[in-house]
C-alpha cells in the first residue's frame, strides 16, 4: 500500500507566491496541495473544511495577520501542523510566532532548498525553524524585551514623531518619553533613534 499524500494548505496574500508552492508540490509524490487562502480569516474557513495535514502560513497579510490566525487555529486544532512562510528572519516576530503555536519557520528566500524537507520534517512532528532564524533566536534570548510602553514610543518614533508629540499622544511627560528613549537605546544596543527603529524593524518588534 502507498502512503497517503501530505496535504498541504496554502496561506498568503500574493497568487504568485501560492503558484510558485503549487509548483514545487507538483513535482513531489507524496504531497498536494489540497487549498488556499488570502489572509488569517480565510484560512480559518479553509483549515475548517479541509483539515490539512501541514500548513504554511504567511505573517503579514490584509485584515488578520498570521500570528492571529496561528492562535485561532490552535485553539480549535491543537494538533494543527503550521509553518510560518515570511520574508522576515527577525526573533521577536519569530518567538511570536513559535508561542502562538507554529512549529516550523521558513524564510520564502528558501522556499526551493528547504520547502520539502521542512513539510515532511513538520509532518513527523518533529519542528523546523531556518537556521539563521533559529540564529538570531539564540543570540537575542538571554536579553531584556521592551515594555509594551516603550514599543508604542518606538512605533511613534518610527513615523517621525519627536519627543514633544510622542508625549502628547501617549499622555506622558517628555522626560518620560526620554527615559524610555534611554531604555530603548540600551535593550537594544543603539546609539541614536534612526538606529533603534532600524533594529526593532529588522527583529520584528515594530512594522514599518
Amino acid at each position: 500500500m502507498t502512503e497517503p499524500k501530505i496535504r498541504v494548505l496554502v496561506v498568503d496574500d500574493h497568487p504568485v507566491l501560492r503558484d510558485g508552492v503549487a509548483a514545487i508540490l507538483e513535482n513531489q509524490t507524496n504531497m498536494t496541495m489540497v487549498g488556499e487562502a488570502r489572509n488569517g480569516s480565510e484560512a480559518i474557513d479553509r483549515f475548517r473544511e479541509l483539515h490539512p495535514d501541514v500548513t504554511l502560513m504567511d505573517l503579514q497579510m490584509p485584515g488578520m495577520n498570521g500570528v492571529d490566525a496561528i492562535t485561532a487555529i490552535r485553539s480549535e486544532h491543537p494538533n494543527a501542523r503550521i509553518i510560518v512562510l515570511t520574508t522576515y528572519a527577525g526573533d521577536v516576530q519569530a518567538v511570536r510566532a513559535l508561542k502562538a503555536g507554529a512549529v516550523g519557520y521558513l524564510l520564502k528566500s528558501s522556499l526551493r532548498t528547504e520547502l520539502i524537507d521542512a513539510i515532511h520534517n513538520v509532518h513527523r512532528g518533529q519542528r523546523h525553524v531556518h537556521r539563521d532564524v533559529a540564529d538570531e533566536i539564540a543570540l537575542h534570548v538571554i536579553d531584556e524585551a521592551l515594555t509594551d510602553r516603550e514599543v508604542a514610543v518606538l512605533r511613534l518614533v518610527s513615523i517621525g514623531k519627536a519627543n514633544k508629540q510622542v508625549a502628547s499622544e501617549l499622555g506622558l511627560s517628555e522626560e518620560t518619553v526620554k527615559g524610555h528613549l534611554k531604555s530603548i537605546f540600551s535593550k537594544l544596543d543603539v546609539a541614536d533613534r534612526t538606529h533603534a527603529v532600524t533594529v526593532a524593524a529588522r527583529r520584528g518588534i515594530i512594522e514599518l
